[in-house]
């Protein structure tokens, strides 16, 4: 290098030197001002799904994590007949949880549906452990004798609590890599401690759900069951216990349990899940939407229908193909309406976004930079919420109404009919609180 080309470098970087720049180009340009970081309304947060959008990814023939899927599945079914798969597939139904072990499982994937069997399969996305371990071996380390309910004693010795055993047991015959899941029961949600419950929710499966059937249970409403939740301490009435905002509390019980590392799947029952009993009931098509969205606004990253009815007008171990009225029509609808949603309900929460005055649990999500606020009402009486936008707008889109709200100063007001009342909002007109 000669003098005068090192004279020429030597001045480039002392101009450099002054500028704020180096000549490595880490630091700003001479006359580029730093970007300023982005602002957020105080309160609001951006959460992401319990477990992360791609959590199903990690696993052996995996459930998909495009954001246009979202489980919807059913309990203990048959899939025989490509008909009955048919069946299925138009009542928006993707994934069988739990299946009859003489299922065609090259028809289920052919079909375009997913499968998590009790079984080892080729094709399988998952392994599903005992179901509600927790209520009929309890929680405890005693040996088991490898029996279910009805087949003889399952503890050894008989008055022992043998529920992680049979976990910990089932879990090893799971093939490797495979996605293991656990549905559990009351057990968990009302009658062990929480450091019980957790040891069941934490270290045995990877994805998990828990059935209470507030609509339809003829004891859930007791002190031992419901009314121990939230300090009730005695029998709810029907107007605490039949509710469609308990199957969120469900979610949020397991959520808390899980820490949200792992994805919860919600349960709710398609038909009468129980004998007959003058406090045994029939869902309704009403109730089951509320019951639906009240799980996906606490959080819910999947749903299963308990598909069998030993009561009422129609005992079938198959309600969605076989019963007449108007839940069949009901889960279809809802069944599109989430699959229309499925990217947003995939996509982050944004806490502290949306607000409410009034009777209804509220869920805010950010999809694409828009803003959506889905709700449902908590109380059996009908009322009006107001709902308080930190990120503003102009309109709330009223999702499927037909109809629209305007947003005056940051607020829109809506009614709820009654305690099944649903309202899905997308805002026009608003930012994305800068995140």
């Amino acid at each position: 290098m000669n003098r005068r080309s090192a004279a020429i470098l030597g001045a480039l970087a002392l101009l450099c030197l002054l500028a704020g720049a180096t000549i490595s180009g880490g630091a700003p340009l001479a006359g580029t001002a730093p970007q300023p970081e982005p602002t957020h309304p105080a309160g609001t947060a951006l959460r992401p799904v319990d477990g992360g959008p791609g959590f199903y990814g990690q696993f052996r023939n995996p459930l998909p994590t495009d954001p246009g899927y979202f489980p919807v599945g059913v309990w203990f079914e048959s899939a025989l007949e490509k008909d009955y798969v048919a069946k299925d597939l138009a009542a928006g139904l993707n994934t069988y949880v739990v299946l009859t072990p003489d299922s065609d499982m090259e028809l289920i994937k052919s079909s375009g549906m997913y499968a998590i069997p009790t079984y080892p399969a080729g094709t399988a996305s998952g392994f599903a452990l005992g179901d509600e371990v927790d209520m009929w071996a309890g929680g405890g380390d005693g040996a088991w004798s490898g029996k279910y309910p009805g087949e003889g004693t399952i503890c050894v010795p008989e008055q022992a609590k043998c529920g992680y055993t049979v976990q910990g047991q089932l879990r090893a015959a799971a093939p490797p890599g495979t996605m293991v899941y656990a549905n559990y029961g009351k057990g968990v949600t009302f009658w062990l401690s929480d450091e019980q419950s957790q040891r069941f929710i934490r270290q045995y499966q990877d994805l998990v759900s828990a059935d209470n059937y507030w609509f339809t249970d003829p004891n859930i409403c007791a002190k031992t069951e419901g009314g121990a939740i939230n300090g009730y301490l005695r029998d709810l009435t029907p107007a605490e216990c039949r509710l469609a905002a308990n199957y969120g509390w469900t979610v949020e019980r397991i959520r808390q349990l899980t820490g949200g590392n792992q994805p919860v799947w919600a349960f709710v029952e398609a038909g009468h899940p129980f004998e007959d009993s003058p406090a045994a009931a029939t869902i309704t098509g009403p109730q089951l939407r509320a019951a639906v969205w009240s799980s996906l606004i606490h959080g819910a990253r999947g749903i299963v229908y308990f598909n069998h009815s030993f009561g009422g007008d129609c005992v079938t171990q198959h309600v969605l193909r076989d019963c007449p009225g108007d839940v069949r029509p009901a889960v279809t609808a809802v069944n599109h309406q989430i699959k229309q949603l499925a990217p947003v309900l995939n996509a982050p929460f944004l806490d502290g976004a949306a607000t409410a005055s009034g009777p209804v649990d509220v869920a805010t999500k950010l999809h694409n930079g828009q803003v959506y606020v889905f709700s449902g009402a908590n109380t059996q009486a009908a009322g009006q919420a107001t709902f308080h936008l930190a990120c503003g707008g102009s309109t709330a889109v009223v999702i499927d109404e037909n109809r629209t709200l305007p947003v005056t100063d940051g607020t829109f007001t809506d009614s709820f009919a009654d305690g099944n009342a649903v309202h899905l909002y997308r805002i026009e007109g608003g930012t994305s609180c800068g995140w």
